[in-house]
């Protein structure tokens, strides 16, 4: 009888606990797409901030998050790797824990580590060091996923590769990688998710310019840092145009994610 009270209580609570966190969710929601949508329209997406369009920032934020790709994305995967094929004892658990340690880094710590390693040396922001610091919250992620996809794959599809004389990276490449890529792609798309929106690390290595540009040695557009920017003006045009592009952004990773949920529910 103690027992079942009890349960039901802790039921109860982690209802009502639930109901609130989904309640403050779909508060922010739907404030965000009333006032998102009420400020939006087309031709955002074919003039630059300072028409008072958003084409320079979503261009800029997509460079951005795509070169941290480029650096993050293979860094990670290869530490992934020698941590479930080749790392063994303390140094494959000293990566992992540091990995899990920076997962939970705050943003804002890897923007000033970055902003004191390269703005202050060079003098100004740039939309490189920017992508560094992207990089940097990436790289974690990344290693995780790829350590854990690996690990659900059976050794007996790695002792069937080596016996029929495969040397032990192409069983890697050849076998187990292609084995866990649909987890693998999964996890690389939450990170690119997770990064696309991200603005703490930005306002002290990239900034953000109000024309469009290709040039990352200087200040870069950016559409999370403009946001910040624009929803700080005293203008109502520029809280306007600051709530249309937090839509925009949040619209962007819902759909990052998604994409990634399609493809794992499809591939099971």
């Amino acid at each position: 009888m103690k027992r079942l009270l009890i349960n039901k209580i802790v039921l109860a609570l982690s209802t009502i606990s639930a109901i609130i966190g989904l309640s403050f969710l779909a508060w922010i929601l739907i404030t965000l797409f009333i006032k998102g949508l009420s400020s939006f329209h087309f031709s955002l997406f074919v003039t630059d901030l300072i028409n008072n369009g958003l084409r320079n920032l979503i261009i800029g934020q997509f460079i951005l998050a795509g070169f941290a790709s480029i650096i993050g994305i293979p860094l990670g995967m290869i530490a992934g790797i020698y941590i479930r094929e080749y790392g063994r004892g303390r140094y494959a658990n000293l990566i992992r824990n540091l990995s899990d340690i920076m997962m939970s880094a705050p943003s804002i710590v890897i923007g000033a580590f970055v902003y004191a390693i390269i703005v202050v040396p060079t003098g100004h922001t740039s939309g490189f060091a920017g992508s560094i610091a992207l990089a940097i919250m990436m790289i974690p992620i990344v290693i995780s996923t790829t350590d854990s996809m690996l690990s659900l794959v059976p050794k007996e599809l790695r002792e069937a590769g080596i016996a029929l004389g495969a040397s032990k990276y192409r069983v890697i490449l050849d076998i187990v990688i292609k084995a866990a890529k649909v987890g693998i792609m999964t996890g690389i798309l939450l990170a690119f998710a997770r990064i696309v929106g991200e603005t703490a690390p930005l306002l002290f290595t990239s900034q953000t310019s109000n024309y469009f540009s290709l040039d990352m040695t200087h200040a870069f557009p950016s559409l999370s840092v403009s946001i910040y920017d624009l929803a700080s003006d005293v203008q109502t045009s520029s809280r306007d145009l600051a709530w249309a592009a937090s839509f925009i952004l949040t619209a962007m990773v819902l759909i990052i994610n998604l994409t990634g949920k399609f493809i794992t529910r499809n591939k099971k």
